[in-house]
């Protein structure tokens, strides 16, 4: 892998086994950390961030990394909240993509851990190294197949407005 540092933050919840997070730690391409571990500058993916994701957050993952919380997703909202809250970092949302995963094979915002990750990196210039953590898994092909338009979109915007417009515009498809 490139020099991008990846991180794992594991809160209990979901089936250790069934992590797709868990899996790139032991794969070695993400490191297990804790919370006071998390650089101050690394991108956390929260999907309560006010902030979208863009190109030009790539500075931030080249120099201090990428986060994912690994959590389970059926928990009460205010305590997912509370828990990105105590994330120290530059906190942002990705935009609307498609999960590839079988277990929500096309829904959107519901990506598995490794997803975030490999959206995160391909939307900020990383696209090799989002085609290496997705080849881990057998479905991993199908996430880009999914979105390869919204992502190249996205990847290739000027600033954050230009992002939001593709997304905007999608969600106006999906509407009509």
């Amino acid at each position: 892998m490139s020099k991008v540092k990846l991180y794992v933050l594991r809160i209990k919840g979901d089936d250790p086994k069934k992590s797709t997070a868990l899996k790139l730690v032991r794969l070695g391409l993400a490191r297990r950390v804790r919370f006071s571990d998390v650089p101050p500058k690394a991108i956390v993916l929260d999907p309560f961030s006010d902030y979208v994701l863009s190109p030009l957050d790539r500075s931030y993952i080249e120099g201090c990394g990428l986060v994912v919380i690994d959590t389970s997703w059926n928990k009460p909202i205010h305590e997912l909240k509370a828990i990105f809250s105590r994330v120290r970092g530059v906190h942002r949302v990705l935009p609307l993509l498609f999960a590839g995963n079988p277990i929500n094979y096309a829904v959107p915002t519901k990506l598995s851990s490794v997803e975030a990750l490999a959206a995160a990196l391909y939307i900020t210039g990383f696209k090799d190294e989002a085609r290496l953590l997705l080849s881990k898994f057998k479905w991993g092909h199908t996430f880009i197949e999914l979105n390869r338009e919204l992502l190249e979109g996205y990847s290739s915007a000027n600033d954050v407005n230009d992002v939001l417009r593709i997304q905007d515009s999608v969600l106006r498809k999906i509407k009509s």
